[in-house]
This record gives C-alpha cells, sequence and structure tokens, in this order.
C-alpha cells in the first residue's frame, strides 16, 4: 500500500512509493571487488520540503545470513518535478560525490537513472559513472545498479531485493483508521 503523508511537499507525490524504511538482501559483484551477498537498509524521509533525503547502508554477509562488515554507505537527496524527471545528489562514503538524472516510467512507479557529474576524492576507488533502475513491485522496493570504470565498461554490480519495515506506531495508526464494524472474529470478514 502506498500511503501519501498529509504533509508531503506536492511536487513528490509521485516519489510516495519511496517513502519510509526498507530491509533485504542482494548480490555484489565486480570485477576487483569481493563477490558477496549483501544486506541493506534503505530510508527515505522527508521534511515538508521539495526532495526527499536518503540514508543506505549495506553490510556483507556470510553463508547463514549474518553480517560480517559494512560495505559501502550513501546518502542524499532526491527531487521530481513536473515533467516526471528525476534529480538525485548523492555522497558516498568511499569519497565519491554524483549527480544522477532520469524519469519516472509513465504510469508506473520505476525510476531510471544515470550519472550525469562524478567527483572523487584522492582515497576514492577509480569510478567514471552509473546507471540505476528502482521499481516498487507488489509493494516491494527493487533496485540495480551498474557501475563503470576506466578498466571496465558499464555493468550491473549490485542489486537488491527490500521489504517494507513496519513500525510497532504505524501499525498502532493502521488498526485505529480500521472501521468501528469490523466483525469480532475476523473470519466474517473475509466472507
Amino acid at each position: 500500500m502506498i500511503e501519501i503523508p498529509s504533509d508531503l511537499h506536492k511536487d513528490l507525490v509521485p516519489l510516495a512509493f519511496l517513502l519510509g524504511n526498507w530491509a533485504g538482501a542482494g548480490v555484489h559483484d565486480f570485477p576487483g571487488a569481493e563477490k558477496c551477498n549483501f544486506g541493506q537498509e534503505v530510508t527515505f524521509t522527508h521534511d515538508g520540503r521539495n526532495f526527499l533525503e536518503y540514508s543506505s547502508h549495506t553490510w556483507v554477509l556470510d553463508g547463514d545470513g549474518n553480517k560480517v562488515r559494512p560495505l559501502e554507505s550513501e546518502h542524499g537527496y532526491w527531487r521530481i518535478d513536473a515533467d516526471r524527471k528525476v534529480e538525485v545528489t548523492m555522497v558516498r562514503d568511499d569519497g565519491v560525490v554524483e549527480v544522477w538524472y532520469g524519469e519516472m516510467a509513465d504510469k508506473k512507479p520505476q525510476i531510471d537513472l544515470v550519472t550525469d557529474a562524478v567527483a572523487r576524492t584522492a582515497a576514492s576507488g577509480p569510478y567514471t559513472g552509473g546507471k540505476r533502475l528502482y521499481g516498487y513491485v507488489k509493494s516491494d522496493l527493487m533496485w540495480v545498479g551498474e557501475k563503470q570504470t576506466p578498466e571496465v565498461e558499464l555493468r550491473p554490480y549490485m542489486s537488491a531485493h527490500l521489504k517494507k519495515v513496519v513500525t510497532p506506531e504505524e501499525v498502532e495508526r493502521w488498526a485505529k483508521a480500521l472501521p468501528d464494524d469490523m466483525p469480532d472474529d475476523g473470519i466474517a470478514f473475509f466472507k
């Protein structure tokens, strides 16, 4: 279910499907780096202004699904204009700052992004750009990222399947919003 907060800036309504806390797992595979499964937590929030704030943390998982060590962290800001053009500014823990541009698909919650500008610190590794695809599929958030370096052509390197994390406060709010005439046994509701 996509919920649109009453205090969400009107320009951000098309991006409302991103809002909230997400958690899940994915695969990391790029030449010269460790191939691994990873866990991920993503948060999209807003404060009433015309952007979403984004935060992502990933960590390497062992064969049993336990956290081993951090993998990557990103933070940024997402905007969308009246023509469904999306703009993302992002900074990563490895010393890379990016500007991404793309657009939201027509009539579905899917966003294609491509890097427009990349700045790197002296400590960052080689990186020249990337592509990302985000999609809201059956109430889940899925994404795939592509990456290129001077030595490696653009290719997929990370993808994940994330589920919405529901807080106890959200459950309480939803419960309070249920109609008063709900059947007591719960079963009759489905008949």
